[in-house]
């Protein structure tokens, strides 16, 4: 890089967004993520020992993927490059190996290779990196929103040390927010401001764990509220919420936040608790998570987790899935969290959903022998013939509608799929099965 390189980069950042100039230097200055960086912890003893391997660091938004590289990048004596797989492709790729065989021929300097957005590069495209990365040629830090199982080879994962970056906590958002209004370079510290603590609370509230959506909150404020009589900048809560208008939460149709929210859903409706499925449902419908989508899931857990112990449980989450069909948003949400709070309140019972399950296993695994003739339908040419129904007793024939009968075939006799449970409704079916065993 030349003086006027340098020169222009320099006055690039002067000119960036408040959360881009803010980024931390080195590790000291580093804000969350205290599982992987904490002093101690395996990565910050390869940062500080400058001997950090290839890495993927995988996150959400504004969790300080990028920073944690500018960290690296500040903390090691190898070459550091950074590509961005969504501008750059093979061509800048090979022109970065290149120059790394050559620092580590003449000079034994490493490459540290950044790619921001990893997820973006194509299968082929990551396949090029492989025998560099094997070979030690590169030394690989890849940064992806995406869950890397799903969008990055296995064989690049197998040769990386993977670190998920979990969303900042308020402490931490405050904490940045507080370094921003006081850093004279990079920061406002040489703006006279004054942010409301109630201010402050709102934006770290609201920012959801995304350090870079809190920062631009501020800068949005600070650059649009006009000095009092006495020079200051005042931030008020107005101000705050003005410039966020809707709390951002992470929440993707096709990423491991929509798995997770829906997963804990399902088990907040199997626990029994009215309070968590609601809320989970409340954080569906606020990211615009097709409603359709959310009754199905309430469909299954009626009859996976309720099932006969309160059949009625089934009959409100179908009436609520055709319902959401055909009332629409806004008005489904009533519908939706009241077969919500219906499936989570009721009773529960899984042995409908373990009577198929093991029912299905059966078959796959034993021999399951021949319908009993007596069973069979003797209404196709020549059954009756074949002894197909002969012999078959009509239970409506008989006092109580019940008569002894074997129904299962021969090599399954001793076979029990449905085991009713002693919870609500089902006891009554457990009761009435004892007793007609019992005749």
């Amino acid at each position: 890089m030349d003086l006027f390189e340098l020169q222009a980069e320099k006055n690039l950042l002067k000119e960036a967004p408040l959360a881009e100039r803010l980024k931390p230097g080195k590790l000291e200055d580093y804000v969350g993520q205290e599982h992987i960086l904490g002093k101690g912890k395996l990565l910050w003893r390869a940062i500080k020992a400058d001997k950090v391997t290839s890495l993927l660091l995988y996150g959400p938004p504004g969790t300080g993927k990028t920073s944690l590289a500018k960290v690296i990048a500040n903390s090691t004596k190898s070459n550091f490059v950074r590509l961005n797989a969504v501008t750059d492709g093979l061509k800048e790729l090979r022109e970065v190996v290149t120059q790394a065989k050559n620092n580590l021929g003449m000079y034994n300097v490493k490459t540290i290779l950044f790619i921001d957005e990893i997820h973006r590069f194509n299968k082929a495209q990551q396949d090029a990196l492989l025998p560099f990365v094997e070979k030690g040629t590169l030394i690989l830090i890849g940064a992806t929103t995406e869950n890397p199982y799903y969008e990055v080879n296995n064989a690049l994962i197998s040769r990386s040390m993977l670190f998920k970056l979990e969303p900042l906590n308020e402490d931490n958002v405050k904490c940045i927010i507080s370094r921003a209004l006081v850093d004279k370079v990079a920061g406002f510290g040489n703006t006279n401001i004054c942010l409301k603590e109630d201010a402050k609370n709102y934006i770290a509230s609201m920012a959801n764990g995304d350090a870079r959506r809190a920062l631009n909150a501020l800068e949005l404020s600070v650059l649009t509220t006009d000095r009092d009589i006495d020079g200051i900048i005042n931030i008020t809560l107005d101000v705050a919420e003005e410039c966020l208008q809707k709390k951002h939460i992470q929440y993707d149709k096709n990423r491991d936040e929509h798995y997770d929210v829906i997963s804990a859903f399902i088990k907040s409706m199997r626990g029994s608790d009215p309070d968590a499925a609601v809320h989970y449902l409340a954080r569906m419908i606020y990211a615009g998570e097709d409603p359709k989508f959310i009754a199905r899931r309430i469909v299954i857990a009626a009859s996976e987790d309720v099932g006969n112990a309160d059949p009625i449980a089934m009959v409100v989450a179908n009436n609520a899935a055709q319902a959401v069909q055909f009332v629409g948003m806004p008005e489904a949400r009533i519908i939706l969290a009241q077969a919500a709070i219906y499936v989570a309140s009721a009773p529960k019972s899984n042995a409908s959903y373990m009577a198929i399950n093991n029912a299905l296993k059966d078959i796959g695994e034993k021999n399951i022998g021949s319908i009993p003739s007596y069973l069979r339908d003797q209404n196709y040419k020549g059954a009756k013939k074949l002894g197909a129904g002969v012999g078959y007793l009509y239970p409506h024939s008989y006092e109580g509608n019940y008569v002894k009968q074997q129904y299962l075939p021969d090599d399954l006799l001793e076979a029990c799929y449905y085991k009713p449970s002693e919870n609500g409704y089902e006891k009554k079916i457990k009761d009435r099965l004892i007793m007609l065993k019992d005749k």
